[in-house]
Parts: structure tokens; C-alpha cells; sequence
């Protein structure tokens, strides 16, 4: 079952790479007809990623990292048998991680909003028609804030999904061992405790 597992989460890896890298080449091909260089092609996503995304770029590059390195770690720690402590550390962080990337959302948005407010109430002397309110609106920061709800609600989610198809059936197995085994520990003990409470057998005291 394991190795069934790893084969699936291998694969369904696989395929996601296959199908990034297949849009990549697609949308770079689209470029170069259009008479773009592979160069002037990548400056432009580039662009088009500072644009949408701003300052909370190399935040979410960050978080992911971050979060990556946990969930490696997490796997390490399962396939190790490590103890109880380390294992729910590494869950924790991972968690953590992914409600981190849904703030960097949630933070940048209000950044986005706060902008555009200040950008489209600066021009309260002559505030012009409503065209020219919303590219103020724009240039401020609104852009910013749409991209960011998006991008850190998709992103979050997404690293749930992963989390669970990768290490989800390990991990409940896992926990699902460990409350057995405290279990175990338990009834042990309790048998202990009774028979050294149980009052002792007059048949056995009595000699002959």
C-alpha cells in the first residue's frame, strides 16, 4: 500500500511538472511568434509577477520555501519512526506555514486597498470623472490587492491538497499507532494497579 502511494503522489508530481513545464513552453513559444526573445519573453512575466504581485513576492517565495522545508522535514520524521515530539512539530510548522501564506495575502490586500484609497482621495481637488478615479485607483495599489486575495487563497489551499496527498495517509496512520500504543501503556498499568490492590487469595495463604 505504501509503495502504491508513493508511486501515485510520484505521478500525480510528475504530471503537474509535465503540464507547468508544457504551459511554459507554450506561452513562450506564444511569445516568440508574437516576435518576442526567450529573454524578452521571461522579463516579461517577470513583469507581469512584480506588477500583480509587488513587494509580496519574495514574501511568498519565502513562506513556500519554508514550508517546503517542513514538509520535507515531516516525511523524514515519518519514514524514521522519530518520536511523537518530533513528528508533531513538524506537522505543526507546516500548518503554520500555510496559514502564514494565506496572511501574506490577507496583509497585502489591505496594503493594495489602503493605497488605492490614498491614491484615488488624492486627487480631491480635482477628482475628475470616474475613469480617472479608478486608474488613480489602479496606479495606488488595487491591482495589488486583487492579485495577492488570489494568489494567497489559491496558493494556501493548494498546499493543503499537497500536504494531504503526500503525507496525509502516513501521518494518520501514524498518530492512529502511537494513540494504540498509549492505550496499550494504559491498560497495562491498570492491570498492575489491580492486582496489586486485589485482596489476597485465602487457597493460596493457607498451609497444609
Amino acid at each position: 500500500m505504501a509503495t502504491q502511494r508513493q508511486r501515485f503522489t510520484a505521478g500525480l508530481s510528475a504530471g503537474v511538472l509535465t503540464v507547468a513545464l508544457v504551459a511554459l513552453i507554450l506561452a513562450l513559444a506564444a511569445g516568440q511568434t508574437a516576435g518576442e526573445s526567450l529573454s524578452e519573453r521571461l522579463a516579461s512575466l517577470m513583469s507581469w509577477i512584480w506588477r500583480n504581485l509587488g513587494m509580496s513576492t519574495p514574501v511568498f517565495a519565502l513562506v513556500l520555501t519554508l514550508y517546503a522545508l517542513s514538509l520535507e522535514r515531516l516525511r523524514r520524521t515519518l519514514a524514521e519512526g522519530a518520536p511523537m515530539q518530533d513528528v508533531g512539530q513538524a506537522d505543526h510548522l507546516s500548518d503554520v506555514w500555510t496559514s502564514v501564506f494565506f496572511g501574506v495575502g490577507v496583509i497585502w490586500t489591505a496594503i493594495g486597498m489602503r493605497g488605492a484609497l490614498v491614491q484615488a482621495l488624492a486627487g480631491d481637488a480635482d477628482p475628475g470623472g470616474g475613469v480617472e478615479v479608478l486608474e488613480r485607483m489602479v496606479d495606488g495599489g488595487i491591482l495589488l490587492a486583487l492579485s495577492t486575495t488570489i494568489f494567497g487563497g489559491v496558493g494556501g489551499y493548494l498546499m493543503r491538497v499537497w500536504k494531504t496527498l503526500t503525507v496525509g495517509s502516513e501521518l494518520k496512520r501514524y498518530y492512529e499507532r502511537e494513540q494504540r500504543r498509549d492505550l496499550t501503556a494504559i491498560r497495562i498499568s491498570l492491570s498492575a494497579i489491580e492486582r496489586r490492590l486485589a485482596p489476597p487469595d485465602p487457597a493460596r495463604g493457607s498451609g497444609p
